[in-house]
């Protein structure tokens, strides 16, 4: 058992570059944004008296943005460099985020919610790119799982403190814990902190790309695990449509019902800041530990597409239990095994992904594949709020399990024979 925790999980991680470290430095403090931002942000904009209606809309123009430039950005990604992408992307999402929270006018805020998916897409579509580059076939796949369990571990870390900040500040600030003033200080605190990223980033050094060779008709894979980058475009079109359906599917199951976890959870059971605070944390922290089992476990089953449909899968059980449990305890178990075991599979579809994927084309592909996810999170969160606002959560939860399942089917179809074709690193 140790020989296979040392071969599938240490040997790769000790394997490393120095950029590969630092730019896993740099995803975890980028994770305290979210810790904070994701716990409060919902009810900072209900304490302040806006509408649930708005909030679906501010919750749904950073996707539309994405889903608007998502491509452009991608070209934009793949012509200046992933390094510079990333500096540029992540300074500017997070002065957004800031004006998101002190600015008071609608229109205001609708205009800073837009800004984040413009500039937190250029962030996120050059990661991938990035660590194809950063890595080698032994430990590609341990360092997409690891970059995206780290960002996990740190926002558990992070919500269980920032499920106790509110209460501080409430103090701080001489009024109540969930009050909105005492929330946007909280935020502000996240956001502040999470810049401090931007340090490791801009030390990393971006390697440079292979000159692409010449060869034969037939496709076959290079030395470094991809494709080669005279793909016929053909090909890459078919294999890119491919990779998008069960994106769309998945990304506006996850678009209905995944950014109101916090409202679920206040009001069907009226838990309080900090017990919420300690369950979105466990939630993280699990995560964090499935994405590292994931490698192993598509090594055991023989494909990372494998892996995919068997935790998405399993995932839908506890989703359900989730939303109609009547007891605390027992829709937060669901909640947990569902995070866990639907991200699980996140990393492994994203390299699967860009292995396929030539290297000048990765930033394009992989704008592509957000812009599938972002088509759903453009129109889902508003369409959540109306029926939330009518109709509960019941309808939500079984119109994500429905979609959720019909996108597994779709990735097991496409993917399944190709992906035993190959040899998964381990």
């Amino acid at each position: 058992m140790f020989g296979s925790i040392r071969t599938h999980t240490i040997e790769p991680i000790r394997s490393f570059n120095r950029a590969a470290r630092l730019f896993l430095l740099a995803i975890l403090i980028y994770g305290v944004i979210y810790s904070g931002w994701q716990l409060f942000f919902n009810f900072y904009i209900l304490q302040n008296g806006f509408s649930r209606d708005f909030l679906g809309l501010v919750n749904s123009l950073p996707s539309a943005a994405g889903l608007v430039f998502s491509i452009p950005l991608g070209r934009l990604s793949d012509r200046i460099g992933r390094k510079v992408s990333l500096v540029i992307g992540f300074l500017l999402y997070s002065l957004a985020l800031l004006a998101q929270i002190t600015f008071r006018q609608p229109t205001l805020i609708i205009i800073s919610a837009f800004l984040t998916g413009v500039f937190s897409m250029l962030f996120v579509i050059s990661q991938a790119p990035l660590m194809v580059k950063l890595s080698n076939p032994h430990n590609r796949t341990m360092l997409f799982s690891l970059t995206y369990g780290l960002q996990t571990i740190a926002g558990a870390v992070g919500s269980l403190f920032a499920g106790q900040l509110p209460g501080l500040f409430g103090v701080i600030l001489h009024v109540h814990a969930d009050s909105a003033a005492a929330y946007q200080a909280v935020l502000i605190v996240s956001v502040l902190l999470g810049m401090t990223a931007l340090i490791p980033l801009w030390i990393m050094v971006e390697p440079r790309s292979p000159q692409p060779m010449p060869i034969s008709a037939t496709v076959q894979k290079d030395a470094s695990g991809s494709l080669p980058s005279h793909l016929p475009t053909s090909s890459l079109t078919t294999m890119t449509l491919k990779m998008v359906a069960p994106q769309v599917l998945i990304g506006f199951g996850a678009a209905i019902l995944i950014p109101y976890m916090n409202v679920f959870f206040k009001y069907r059971f009226d838990i309080s800041d900090s017990l919420l605070g300690i369950l979105f944390s466990l939630s993280s922290a699990m995560i964090g530990v499935g994405t590292v089992v994931g490698p192993r476990l598509a090594a055991r089953l023989g494909g990372k597409v494998r892996a995919v449909a068997v935790t998405q899968f399993s995932s839908l059980v506890f989703l359900l239990v989730m939303g109609f449990a009547p007891m605390l305890w027992l829709s937060a178990v669901g909640y947990l095994m569902r995070t866990a075991l639907m991200n699980m599979a996140s990393p492994l579809y994203s390299a699967f992904c860009m292995e396929r994927t030539p290297e000048h084309q990765q930033g394009f592909v992989n704008s592509v594949l957000n812009l599938s996810w972002s088509i759903g999170w453009a129109v889902g969160p508003f369409i959540s709020g109306v029926v939330q606002q009518n109709y509960g959560f019941a309808p939500l939860f079984i119109a994500t399990a429905v979609l959720y399942f019909v996108a597994v089917l779709l990735q097991w179809k496409f993917f399944d024979r190709e992906d035993r074709l190959a040899p998964v690193p381990a």
